[in-house]
């Protein structure tokens, strides 16, 4: 059943990514201004946060199968909820209601991909699942653009929520019987919340995944800026993102995830981290289209050491009974870092190049704190 759930977690991230393309010209069609146009982009992330971090809290007491099924079917139901968008204030009410009930989602399946995973495995797991997120990101912008051309974004959001139902009701029938039971309540289950951020392990996890999405968000928001500098256009940009996808694909499938058990989770992170801040840097000063595709193989690479290691280090830092706390934080910060990404970038009103450069030294400081302040933490 674990192939199930890599599937759920394709899933989710595929639900994420076909957003992308579709929601600004979406919300423009209903009248939206571009403050309006902004809120609804942004609604998702701010909610989907708050749903990570319920989802961490409820997954450790009542056990991931219950969240699964609720946010699969419930996020159906409000992809559907689309349709009846009639105007910009509604869409921002379902945009909340979608990124809530999504976020149920991928703290559950983590927590129940990690506490099914053998430790010595934790990292070659960490890694599979991360090809899932891969894939999502490298199918799902391209379905998303090539069905709303041909139908309409609506239509690109009732067929995921079709396939949410699905998997919803087979999780039904399939999971209830494999699920993983918490642990009996200890005392350790009852820790304050604050704990999570006093530890130098699980902060790591947090602000490496802060920094990955951070990188992500400028990625989506500057790249093309960057493209249309040099010559391209919306095509390339597609391209070199599907570029950066297929690379880390290839290193979490091929035997080189062998590696994220063989090697510390935080060296593996660290180089990960480093050669994502250096492809930032390069693309800024990139001279060709060219030069991108090979910049861009290169972040690949690094997204795909960093991810899985990040996993890795949240799984040593802590117990199964509270597990799901600690995924509901993490992804909250993935989301928390999409948002800053962009958001920072343009209140700062970077150029392209500007943009890039700022976030690879960023990122190489983010690198060096991994490095020197390695400090060994043990779990909560």
């Amino acid at each position: 059943m674990r192939t199930f759930v890599y599937f759920i977690v394709f899933l989710s991230f595929f639900d994420l990514f076909t957003q992308l393309p579709i929601m600004t010209p979406f919300a423009t069609s209903l009248g939206a201004s571009s403050l309006l146009t902004g809120l609804a982009v942004g609604m998702y992330s701010f909610s989907n946060t708050i749903g990570n971090v319920a989802s961490g809290f409820m997954t450790d007491k009542k056990g991931p199968f219950a969240l699964l099924v609720s946010g699969l079917l419930l996020t159906g139901v409000m992809l559907l909820g689309y349709s009846l968008a009639f105007n910009a204030w509604i869409l921002l009410v379902i945009r909340f209601l979608h990124g809530f009930t999504g976020g149920l989602i991928v703290p559950a399946a983590f927590t129940y991909l990690a506490n099914s995973t053998a430790r010595e495995k934790k990292g070659k797991g960490a890694a599979l699942s991360g090809a899932f997120v891969g894939l999502a990101a490298v199918i799902g912008p391209a379905f998303s653009g090539i069905v709303s051309n041909k139908t309409s974004e609506v239509t690109v959001l009732s067929i995921t929520a079709i396939f949410m139902f699905l998997l919803g009701l087979l999780a039904l029938l399939f999971l209830r019987t494999k699920t993983i039971i918490p642990k009996e309540k200890t005392k350790k289950e009852a820790i304050s919340v604050r704990i999570f951020f006093q530890n130098p392990l699980i902060m790591k996890t947090f602000l490496g995944a802060l920094f990955l999405m951070f990188s992500q968000g400028v990625v989506a928001y500057m790249l093309p800026l960057k493209v249309l500098e040099l010559g391209g256009n919306t095509q390339t940009s597609g391209l070199l993102m599907s570029t950066f996808g297929f690379v880390a694909i290839l290193v979490f499938v091929l035997p080189t995830n062998n590696l994220f058990d063989q090697l510390k989770p935080l060296n593996t992170a660290v180089f990960g981290l480093s050669l994502m801040g250096i492809s930032m840097f390069l693309i800024g000063l990139a001279p060709s289209i060219l030069s991108l595709y090979l910049i861009m193989g290169g972040y690949g690479i690094g997204f795909a050491f960093l991810f899985p290691s990040l996993n890795s280090l949240l799984i040593e830092a802590t117990d199964e009974s509270y597990r799901g706390k600690a995924y509901g934080y993490f992804y909250a910060f993935f989301s928390i870092g999409v948002v800053i990404g962009s958001g920072v970038t343009g209140l700062l009103a970077f150029s392209a190049n500007g943009g890039f450069l700022f976030t690879g030294i960023l990122l190489l400081l983010g690198a060096l704190y991994l490095f020197y302040n390695r400090k060994k933490a043990l779990p909560v």
